[in-house]
């Protein structure tokens, strides 16, 4: 079969020309469609990369939004923790150490230290300035952790240090009140029974009839006995660690000078002797030389709903008995 020809029209001569191909136009043909299709897939590459990323990239970003998000979600989780942290650190301070007469912990000192150089460096970082607040909050939590477990310690060991301590407390009422009924005024500003004018009553009184016993409100040794004036016979009773209770208007004493007595120990009887009105007890507490408010001090022997009665009937009593 013969090589196909083309033919073209020519209008002048009225005729069919044979077409006639030369190789260079063959050729050139050729590297022109060849050439339109690189560029074509050039700017293809170009648009796929610059809109969609090439895999590599693509994986990458998906890494760096995982990492992202797992840093965002500790970071919540430390400030959940730390929270939790504080409420520990209050109760050490105001509750714990104040119980066990522990100084408080500042906040500088459980805040100190800190390479702050090092978080510079992280700054730098892809999503530095999260990463160094994440490590930031975490070494700050790590310096509280490691303070407060410090802390616990020494409150553990104040504990021991401290058993002897609340033996000698002065912790409980000193006649037997369950009922409250005994209660006959309280600490503070009271009208004077005899003069009729106000004074400061620096203790707590308790009616009750002549001979009902009186206790040691702790673990202590006798440091006074006798009559003193205004205040009859009375036991002054010496617990240590500061602290000293009086009592006063007795009718009997039933101990001596420098005798060891126990918490709930019967030292005396109730009378109305001194400057009285009637049978009771003048109980005080004093610490380091201060006088205190007795009523803070039943915490072995009444309960919380008790001792909001107890001030309730103290303080609606405005006159003393002696």
């Amino acid at each position: 079969m013969g090589k196909r020809r083309f033919y073209i029209f020519n209008p002048q001569t009225l005729t069919y020309d044979p077409v006639r191909h030369s190789l260079w136009k063959k050729g050139w043909s050729v590297i022109r469609h060849l050439l339109l299709s690189a560029f074509l897939g050039a700017i293809l590459l170009l648009v796929i990369y610059f809109f969609f990323g090439s895999p590599k990239e693509r994986v990458l970003e998906y890494e760096n939004a995982r990492l992202e998000s797992q840093y965002k979600l500790l970071s919540r989780r430390v400030d959940d923790i730390m929270v939790v942290l504080d409420d520990i650190k209050q109760r050490d301070n105001n509750l714990y150490r104040v119980i066990l007469q522990a100084e408080p912990i500042a906040d500088d000192v459980r805040n100190a230290g800190g390479n702050t150089a090092r978080y510079d460096e992280l700054l730098r970082m892809p999503d530095g300035e999260l990463v160094a607040s994440l490590t930031q909050k975490v070494d700050l939590l790590y310096r509280n952790l490691y303070v407060q477990n410090n802390s616990f310690d020494e409150l553990v060991d104040l504990a021991y240090q401290q058993e002897d301590r609340i033996k000698h407390l002065p912790a409980i009422q000193p006649v037997s009140n369950k009922d409250l009924k005994h209660t006959a005024s309280g600490y503070g500003w009271r009208v004077d029974p005899i003069y009729n004018t106000r004074k400061f009553h620096e203790g707590m009184d308790f009616s009750a009839a002549i001979g009902t016993p009186v206790y040691a409100t702790g673990n202590a040794v006798v440091k006074e006995t006798g009559w003193q004036q205004g205040y009859g016979n009375t036991i002054v009773l010496d617990h240590g660690y500061g602290y000293i209770t009086r009592y006063a208007h007795l009718s009997q004493i039933l101990v001596s000078k420098g005798q060891q007595v126990v918490r709930g120990e019967n030292i005396g009887k109730v009378g109305n002797t001194g400057k009285s009105t009637g049978p009771h007890l003048h109980y005080e507490v004093i610490y380091k030389g201060q006088v205190q408010n007795p009523v803070n001090y039943y915490f072995m022997d009444l309960t919380p709903e008790e001792y909001d009665r107890m001030i309730q009937i103290a303080e609606n009593q405005g006159r003393v008995m002696d």
